[in-house]
């Protein structure tokens, strides 16, 4: 449940794209598993500038409130509207329907501190 072609964060959020243009960010299957059924999704409006580390929203669940936090430091070029209506798309499909956001990366070279596949999965393990 850990796609190799994606860089992660320790905070569980992951990343899609090389940083050529903008990247895609969500949570992964282990944090929407961790969370419950996700009733509601805040999320940033296009045009937002955000540090790495920034917050980039909340999702509540049945279980409680969760910051989420840009993996990168750019600014967000596009939300995914359908999680207004449809926030448990996080649930069923969180690497594909179930994305957050889209960040045009301030400096592409950001994505290499980000974590791979195998050392994501170690910290899930731990």
């Amino acid at each position: 449940m850990i796609p190799e072609d994606l860089r992660y964060t320790a905070e569980h959020e992951w990343v899609a794209g090389d940083g050529s243009g903008p990247v895609r960010v969500g949570i992964t299957h282990f944090a929407q598993d961790a969370l419950g059924d996700i009733v509601f999704v805040d999320l940033p409006e296009e045009g937002t500038e955000l540090a790495a580390g920034d917050s980039l929203g909340e999702i509540e669940s049945t279980k409680s409130v969760s910051e989420i936090y840009a993996p990168i430091a750019g600014t967000v070029v596009a939300k995914n509207a359908s999680l207004t209506d449809e926030p448990e798309l996080i649930n069923a499909e969180p690497y594909a329907a179930g994305w957050l956001v889209e960040i045009a990366p301030s400096d592409p070279k950001d994505l290499e501190g980000l974590l791979d596949a195998s050392a994501y999965q170690a910290i899930t393990e731990s």
